[in-house]
């Protein structure tokens, strides 16, 4: 069931991405427009294009990563951690095979973070969750984390590496079926701020209980972007919002996530 989910959670947000759905439109109206159809070819082509360009100049991404950034403060004061884990998805996989050596990409900080956290707090647990963002992954995200941890200088007898999970809910239940009795106390959760929502939704469904949210990686700022000249960025950005909400929304349907009102209730008392 959890493969099933995983694959039909792939296509449906492949096609459900805003590039995509440009690019649908794009095509189709020039399909439509090569067939005499110039009706309704126009508009969608026009419809496909003007998007574009609105999202070119307009950062539409800013409104949907803002309430995810904030919604977990950052650097919280913490003290007696039982450990620090931190979640996969910072990995360049097939370029870190090609290689043979860890690559990383905007989410690196993730990495950074659980180092600093390590040294900070040298007696936690240093966990990771990642397998692979493929059905059939060239690498194991967890055998880059050992490559990356190790090399930093962290005692591997403090890392818990769980390498099988493919998606949030995976990290989740995995990671907690790894550590068993360890996942007892106050665990910091490291991941990408507009991610953290709804892997603490993920985690609390999950049975996790005694988390502190550490939010690292983040994409907005203060105020809100001027608008400009920036394609790459505001799709980007309107892309991994877009995702975050729809993964919430669909992990909830399915029992992968709860509420944020529950989601609370798994947090540690401070």
């Amino acid at each position: 069931m959890d493969t099933l989910f995983y694959i039909v959670a792939k296509i449906v947000w492949f096609v459900m991405r805003p590039d995509t759905v440009i690019l649908l439109l794009l095509v189709a109206g020039l399909f439509l427009l090569a067939r005499g159809q110039r009706r309704w070819g126009m508009r969608l082509a026009g419809a496909g294009a003007g998007l574009l360009v609105l999202l070119a100049v307009l950062p539409l991404g800013g409104p949907l990563l803002r309430p995810l950034e904030t919604a977990y403060p950052p650097q919280p004061e913490v003290s007696d951690i039982a450990g620090i884990l931190v979640l996969g998805g910072a990995e360049v996989d097939d370029v870190s095979a090609h290689w043979d050596q860890p690559n990383l990409n905007e989410a690196g900080e993730r990495y950074l973070a659980g180092l600093t956290l390590a040294h900070r707090f040298p007696d936690a647990i240093l966990g990771f969750a990642g397998g692979s963002a493929y059905l059939a992954g060239p690498v194991v995200e967890a055998d880059l984390a050992r490559a990356i941890f190790t090399s930093a200088g962290i005692d591997p007898a403090r890392l818990r590496l769980e390498g099988r999970s493919r998606n949030t809910a995976e990290n989740a239940a995995n990671a907690l079926e790894l550590l068993g009795d360890e996942a007892q106390g106050t665990w910091l959760l490291v991941t990408s701020a507009f991610h953290m929502p709804r892997a603490v939704e993920s985690f609390c469904a999950a049975g996790w209980t005694g988390l502190v949210p550490w939010p690292v990686d983040f994409r907005t700022r203060g105020a809100a972007r001027s608008p400009g000249w920036d394609l790459a960025t505001n799709l980007n950005d309107l892309n991994i919002g877009a995702k975050e909400w729809v993964g919430r929304i669909a992990y909830r349907a399915t029992g992968r996530g709860v509420p944020p009102a529950q989601a609370a209730g798994c947090l540690a008392q401070r």
